[in-house]
């Protein structure tokens, strides 16, 4: 008999210290929040577009407080976690809103999450979750690789696509649902730079199995490879995939 145990890819464990690590960080205005920002004002036109005007709405992630002033500038009362355990069913009363930004991409049971999402909507409520998805970081992977040689690591999340993604809505339960991704693009001068914009992000490796460290013969070899990858101004773009799951109850 075939066994229903949820595989477990990512340490819940690390995914709250990466997640309190990024919001301590933040405290530094120069921090990094372009993805959680660009993610942000997609929600905020989606809902503009869909004239939807919630009266209760839960904002789970690291926020730039843009969506919640936004939320709350219509009489929307807003609840917001920065973090919760997805993969248990969401505490309170329903609500109109559930908005979970970028999260998503790192949960052991995902489908279970959107579950619990879907359940903790009031009738006719929506369920929005933007995360990091399929295509994100190819030119990281490709440095990594150059890192490890000959033993490649697992250093990079597996990541859903729209395919799967539209898969695990319908096997949720929602009545509609959509999917769609947008790319943004990001350069940068140094591998530094890429690895402090991913830690201030929380985008780092959270794998239950985490990979061993890269030793200063790999990281050596990791910034031949970024070099390499240069363009004419001397910067390496890297892209983000942003998958956003809308699904209604």
């Amino acid at each position: 008999m075939a066994s229903s145990k949820v595989p477990k890819i990512f340490s819940q464990r690390r995914r709250m210290a990466g997640s309190a690590r990024a919001k301590l960080l933040a405290q530094n205005p120069e921090a990094a929040r372009w993805l959680v920002e660009e993610i942000e004002a997609d929600l905020i036109e989606r809902l503009g577009f869909m004239r939807f005007a919630p009266k209760s709405a839960l904002i789970v992630g690291l926020s730039s407080g843009k969506l919640e002033s936004s939320l709350g500038s219509v009489g929307c009362k807003v609840t917001a976690k920065p973090s919760i355990n997805e993969e248990a069913p969401i505490e309170g009363d329903p609500f109109d809103l559930i908005a979970s930004l970028n999260r998503l991409g790192t949960v052991n049971d995902l489908p279970g999450a959107l579950i619990h999402m879907r359940s903790a909507l009031a009738p006719g409520g929506i369920a929005i979750a933007s995360f990091v998805g399929a295509g994100s970081l190819p030119k990281l992977r490709q440095i990594m690789l150059a890192a490890d040689g000959e033993r490649p690591a697992s250093r990079i999340h597996p990541q859903i696509d729209n395919q799967a993604g539209s898969a695990l809505q319908e096997r949720a339960g929602f009545a509609r649902h959509v999917v769609d991704s947008v790319s943004v693009k990001a350069s940068y001068t140094s591998l530094e730079k890429l690895i402090a914009d991913l830690r201030e992000q929380a985008l780092t490796n959270v794998l239950a199995d985490p990979p061993p460290p890269i030793t200063k013969a790999g990281l050596a070899r990791a910034r031949v490879e970024f070099d390499r990858l240069r363009d004419d101004q001397g910067r390496v773009t890297e892209v983000f995939e942003i998958l956003t799951l809308t699904g209604w109850a």
